[in-house]
Formats: structure tokens, C-alpha cells, sequence
């Protein structure tokens, strides 16, 4: 089952990726995404359809129209889509991709270390819960 809607995949037990979330679902006004946990059954049923290896991810993900995009390309187009100046962010994006990966690649490589990690995943709440695949 493909959503309509974009959707964003991230590291359920990663306290900087669940506060991200709540950002974006915070600054989605428009109720554009979807989310998934990385750890989740929609993750692990479809993004082996794009070679990725859910258990060595350690990206958000974005999946719009059939494609999948990674690293800061997701998080520029998750920005390019919210309400309030946040979509200025999305200028970042003609800084070459391995730049912007290379910083990306330092937080991700360190998150657990700088914002500490959920023995599980994050639950939303019953008003949210239609925003979240299994």
C-alpha cells in the first residue's frame, strides 16, 4: 500500500528524530505527511523496494511520488513544505549534496550521543494517531 501523501520515515527511538516529527507535524498545516517509525512494518516492507537496509539506516527518509530521498535532500523538501518562513530553508539545497551530507552525516552519526535515545518508540497521541502508518 502506497499513501497518497509524502512520507517520512524516521528512527523511532531517536529523541532528536521524534522531536523533529513533532516539529513537523506542529509546523504541517496543510496535513501534508505521514510518518513511520524506521523500525515499523511499513518501513520493513517498503523500503527493501529501494534498497535500502532498514536495520544500517540512519537517515530520515522522505518517500513523495515513488521516490525516495535521503539524508538533507529530505530534510530541505520536509522544510520546503511547512507553514512559516521554514520553506527559505529549502534554498540550502543548491549547496552541492555531498556537502550537505557531510554535515547531515555528523549529527546522524552522533544524535544518540548529543539528544539520547527511547528504550521504545515514540506513541502518538489518539488526535495524531491517523498520521502514522504501522
Amino acid at each position: 500500500m502506497m499513501p497518497h501523501k509524502p512520507v517520512i520515515f524516521f528512527d523511532g527511538v531517536c529523541n532528536l528524530c521524534n522531536a523533529s516529527v513533532q516539529f513537523t507535524i506542529e509546523h504541517d498545516k496543510r496535513d501534508l505527511f505521514r510518518f513511520t517509525a524506521l523500525q515499523g512494518e511499513y518501513a520493513h516492507s517498503i523500503l527493501p523496494k529501494f534498497n535500502v537496509n532498514v536495520s544500517k539506516m540512519n537517515s530520515i527518509l522522505l518517500l513523495e511520488a515513488d521516490q525516495l530521498h535521503t539524508k538533507s535532500s529530505a530534510a530541505l523538501r520536509i522544510a520546503k513544505r511547512l507553514s512559516g518562513l521554514w520553506p527559505l530553508f529549502y534554498g540550502f539545497i543548491i549547496i552541492p549534496k555531498f556537502i550537505r551530507d557531510f554535515f547531515y552525516d555528523i549529527i546522524a552519526k552522533n544524535r544518540y550521543k548529543w539528544w539520547g535515545r527511547q528504550e521504545s518508540c515514540w506513541v502518538p497521541t489518539p488526535e495524531l494517531k491517523s498520521k502514522f502508518l504501522p
